[in-house]
């Protein structure tokens, strides 16, 4: 299950996809219009900023941009950012493997293969979903 701060990071970053191409974007605007706590939203840009998935402008006309193309943004890269691994248990995970502390075989051990097959299958459909789609998705139910 995603974390109510990764929902938050994607709702952010759908808004800023859909906002005019280059405009920056107020964190208050963000808050109000995706209804997250402004302090939090904060919170969640600075990761996103420091991952180079955001940039920040100061002054008159400042606020928030993409700092990368929407169709370079992918669910799964703001999923690990936010969340950890995509993988259901730790010994399925690419990226953030560990052993399972109360498994006797990790070569013939059924979960630990089920896992890694849903781990594979969410990674192609998160790394093939961009904010991008997303944003298309959303124009489209509009």
């Amino acid at each position: 299950m995603l974390a109510q701060k990764t929902r938050y990071a994607l709702r952010a970053l759908l808004y800023l996809a859909e906002a005019e191409p280059g405009r920056s974007v107020q964190v208050a605007d963000i808050a109000a219009t995706q209804q997250v706590p402004r302090k939090y939203l904060e919170l969640i840009l600075l990761d996103l900023k420091k991952a180079g998935m955001v940039a920040s402008r100061r002054g008159p006309g400042g606020g928030y941009v993409l700092a990368r193309a929407p169709a370079q943004i992918s669910f799964a890269e703001v999923i690990r950012l936010m969340d950890g691994p995509l993988a259901l248990v730790p010994c399925a995970s690419l990226n953030f493997y560990a052993r399972c502390g109360d498994c006797h075989d990790e070569a013939t051990c059924a979960i630990r293969k089920v896992m890694a097959q849903v781990r594979v299958e969410a990674d192609r459909i998160l790394s093939g979903t961009t904010l991008a789609d997303a944003a298309a998705i959303e124009t489209l139910a509009a």
